[in-house]
């Protein structure tokens, strides 16, 4: 594997966007329905992805000329958050993630002692993956009665630097 995660640039927006397009609304759809899915994309915009890009809050991971692998961090409430951990299917369970993560991670501001993640409930893939690297559960927002795994969880890990 020639996969290389570097801090994304201005000139890879484009392909964010597209990468987001492309994996997004499929990844979801199962568990969320096609529309659910679809209006995710709304979080993938040029305009979105070019000021987290400035911010230098997003990770790429490529291979080759191909983009593979999208991380983006921000910030709600005071409290560091991971928006965004996405890899192409054919570039999953390959160890990529971690070093997505760990990269992610090691952007945030240095005094820094804990990371917030979320994820929808049916998303049982990223569930496992999150509990693997160390975040525990500290909240879930009920989903609707017609879509319970739209539920969202909330998890949190200490950073030890």
């Amino acid at each position: 594997m020639t996969v290389q995660v570097r801090p994304a640039g201005l000139a890879d927006v484009a392909a964010i966007v597209a990468f987001g397009s492309s994996v997004v609304p499929p990844h979801y759809a199962p568990i969320l329905g096609e529309a659910v899915a679809t209006r995710q994309l709304a979080w993938w915009t040029a305009e979105r992805m070019s000021a987290a890009v400035e911010a230098r809050r997003v990770y790429v991971a490529t291979d080759g000329d191909a983009l593979v692998g999208v991380s983006e961090t921000g910030e709600l409430a005071g409290r560091q958050v991971i928006w965004k951990l996405y890899l192409a299917p054919d570039h999953r369970g390959r160890s990529l993630g971690p070093e997505l993560l760990r990269h992610a991670i090691a952007g945030l501001p240095v005094d820094c002692d804990q990371v917030f993640v979320e994820h929808v409930a049916g998303n049982t893939r990223a569930a496992a993956f999150y509990e693997r690297e160390g975040f525990e559960i500290v909240k879930i927002e009920p989903g609707t009665a017609d879509t319970p795994e739209g539920a969202i969880v909330w998890r949190r890990r200490e950073i030890h630097r």
